[in-house]
């Protein structure tokens, strides 16, 4: 199995583009069945998650072609309404092929699905939205089956605002006369684009990007051509690791208000940014100040997929930072491999204290999740000596070339 090879301790400069968002591509995808026509896809990344994706239209019956950055799915021909084990388990996200295929096919079956073990990511909230539009579902031997035959427009309000919940309900709503509304719906920017989407195949939904969605059904479904926005992780990912290394660098691809909470993040540990529409300059200080407190929240709070971005720049701040992890249980795996580095990081349940050391040095170390094999790269990059990050694959569901994007900012990493 490749492995990340990095020779840290070097300063990064120069220009890097953003790709397509992973968490807004993965739905929108998944909506393509509901058409029964033909979707292109523009700056669509090239991820394991994608893949894994593609090959559940595939399944279905679908007929996929991927090009460069481009993804064209034809869903006139769905041949069957179940998808298997083996192909959920890849991901969390195949949970929204529940709404999608249930809209389109009248019935569904799935497992439960897969991804990144983060600690329990219950579906009820899904279950519960679905069975609130009509739907009759029942979970047996890990498996759920939806009959989807007499829905009916609903108010359904999410007792978290959960993103996939809110995705789902939209999908299954698309298609039922009649008007469903959400309240304390999801708010990321994943959803408004997904809505995008979806209105431009006929949909009519407003109110996405707020707490209050309204969907207006239709039987009239067209072709439709989207571009997926920028992936605003991937765009943090890039400036903490200019943080960790002490760089200048330029994001290029990024819309900058979806990262505004990391954004104030950096500023208060010393960062200069310059920002623009589409781009943001980052000057990282020579000195990184410690955070007091950060606590992951759904956006527009600080979100959690940043949470250990920042936390591999923190090892190196002056002082002590506490991060709040609200979101999921287990997210921070990653310490138990930073510490391996030289980072000194306290847990006590959903607490961490960071305390800033000196300097990292090389190890070899394991990614065992997505965010979290992101931060040993980050941290490599600082690290005095040669490190080696395996576990790699858990990394490329979510970034699309992310050795050589660092490798044109300067940085020494392979894969080997």
């Amino acid at each position: 199995m490749n492995n990340i090879i990095i020779n840290g301790n070097k300063p990064l400069s120069g220009k890097v583009a953003v790709h397509g968002s992973k968490n807004a591509v993965l739905p929108i995808l998944a909506s393509t069945v509901l058409n029964g026509g033909e979707n292109t896809v523009l700056n669509c990344p090239h991820l394991r998650d994608v893949d894994s994706s593609l090959e559940i239209l595939k399944y279905l019956g679908c007929s996929v072609s991927y090009g460069k950055n481009m993804v064209k799915v034809n869903s006139k021909t769905i041949t069957r309404d179940s998808i298997p084990e083996n192909l959920m388990r890849e991901m969390r996200s195949s949970i929204i092929f529940l709404g999608a295929v249930a809209a389109r096919c009248k019935e569904v079956e799935i497992s439960a699905p897969g991804g990144c073990e983060l600690g329990p990511r219950p579906i009820d909230l899904h279950l519960k939205a679905l069975r609130e539009l009509g739907m009759e579902i029942e979970e047996h031997g890990g498996y759920i089956k939806c009959k989807a035959k007499d829905l009916h427009p609903a108010n359904i309000h999410l007792s978290f605002p959960s993103v996939g919940a809110t995705e789902n309900i939209m999908l299954a709503s698309c298609n039922i006369e009649g008007k469903t509304v959400i309240t304390n719906a999801a708010k990321e920017p994943e959803i408004v684009d997904l809505a995008n989407y979806l209105n431009k195949m006929g949909a009519n939904i407003k109110g996405a990007g707020t707490e209050r969605i309204e969907i207006i059904g239709t039987r009239e479904f067209k072709d439709v051509e989207h571009e997926v926005m920028p992936d605003r992780i991937v765009a943090a990912t890039y400036l903490c690791a200019a943080m960790a290394t002490r760089s200048e660098i330029e994001v290029t691809n990024v819309i900058t208000e979806h990262i505004r909470a990391v954004l104030s993040v950096l500023k208060d540990s010393g960062a200069k940014l310059k920002e623009n529409e589409t781009s943001i300059e980052i000057s990282a200080p020579k000195v990184i100040k410690p955070i007091d407190y950060i606590r992951t929240q759904p956006y527009p709070g600080f979100p959690t997929d940043a949470q250990s971005l920042v936390m591999a720049y923190l090892t190196l701040a002056d002082g002590t930072s506490v991060i709040v992890e609200n979101i999921f249980a287990n997210r921070y795996k990653n310490v138990e491999e930073l510490l391996k580095m030289g980072a000194d990081i306290t847990i006590d349940g959903r607490v961490a204290v960071i305390k800033g050391v000196k300097k990292l040095n090389a190890a070899k170390v394991r990614a065992t999740d997505l965010r979290g094999g992101a931060s040993l790269v980050i941290a490599a990059l600082a690290a005095e000596g040669s490190s080696e990050i395996s576990g790699i694959s858990h990394i490329e569901r979510g970034y699309d070339g992310l050795c050589e994007a660092l490798k044109g900012l300067g940085a020494d990493i392979k894969i080997g």
